[in-house]
């Protein structure tokens, strides 16, 4: 730690949802925080999230409920200014989904029916780059800040502050390292809203394929995939396609929309599941670990958050 490092000095390595949203909590709770991001917020995984609300590909189950839950409260509150936050709770359908098939968190979600077709639910639904950007803005307000970093080892950050928290997602499997961290794969297709208001998402969980579409300002979001250890970052054309054959079958307006953008996102997998977890680092500093969200960033952020920033002290 350098001289002029106070003890409540933290640095967030990661820009995003997760590290965004531990930094904006650890600054509510008095620290100083910097947040040292490699890419944009923008540029981030997190950025092209379809940013649905609902626990998926993630683990251990034990400790999801309660995160879920704690990140589904603070979005109903945000989703009173969705024009700032970025946030908005909107109607739609899991398809072949089942209450009694669901962990004991699904017992507490308010507006939920279910039906032949699946669970029917108002659900936050997040436009993310407006939600990385609002979190952004909370961590600036706060006296904190937001800086381009390319971090190879946590020394570097671990030498100017006390505190380094590790929301680095896929890179811990270099920078911890962690092995057991593997890309899940996910492609998405953004087309022209012919006037879809309700998402819709059917998973199947002996494929990589899934369908679902998201309505966001300005676009509907088409998807997806889910292919394990696939590292590619290049949308392919033919997954393109089924994509929009997909979700076309389910909503035929959709085979004629215009398309306007194809995205890829890395979803960060773990195979022990999510680490929140503090260890000591050189020369008396501490490193905590929040990582290995799976599909569910958005979904964990805020639980995730405060169990991290519990061990910050």
């Amino acid at each position: 730690m350098s001289g002029g490092a106070a003890v409540s000095e933290v640095i967030v390595v990661g820009g995003g949802v997760s590290g965004l949203t531990t930094a904006v909590v650890l600054a509510g709770r008095g620290h100083r925080v910097r947040v040292w991001s490699r890419q944009p917020a923008e540029a981030t995984t997190s950025a092209v999230a379809g940013a649905l609300w609902w626990p998926y590909r993630i683990e251990p189950r034990e400790w999801v409920g309660d995160w879920s839950l704690t990140s589904l409260r603070w979005y109903e509150e945000l989703a009173a200014r969705p024009q700032e936050t970025g946030v908005r709770l909107v109607d739609g359908v899991h398809r072949g989904e089942r209450l009694a098939a669901l962990g004991a968190w699904a017992g507490e979600l308010k507006d939920v029916v279910e039906t032949a077709e699946g669970l029917r639910c108002r659900l936050p639904l997040l436009d993310m780059p407006a939600h990385l950007d609002w979190l952004e803005g909370r961590i600036r307000a706060a006296g904190g800040s937001v800086e381009r970093r390319t971090v190879t080892s946590f020394d570097e950050a671990a030498a100017e502050a006390a505190t380094v928290v590790n929301c680095t997602g896929l890179g811990a499997r270099e920078l911890v390292p962690d092995t057991g961290m593997r890309p899940v794969r996910g492609q998405l297709v953004l087309v022209e809203n012919p006037g879809i208001e309700e998402w819709f998402t059917e998973a199947d969980p002996a494929s990589s394929a899934t369908t679902y579409f998201f309505p966001q300002p300005g676009r509907l979001v088409l998807g997806g995939t889910a292919g394990a250890d696939d590292w590619s970052t290049v949308p392919d054309p033919r997954t393109a396609e089924e994509i929009v054959a997909r979700c076309a079958r389910v909503r035929p307006e959709i085979a004629g929309a215009r398309i306007i953008g194809h995205r890829v996102g890395l979803r960060p997998a773990r195979d022990a599941g999510v680490r929140i977890e503090a260890e000591p680092l050189p020369g008396g500093g501490r490193l905590v670990h929040n990582y290995g969200h799976g599909g569910a960033g958005v979904t964990v952020a805020l639980g995730c958050a405060e169990a991290a920033a519990r061990l910050v002290g």
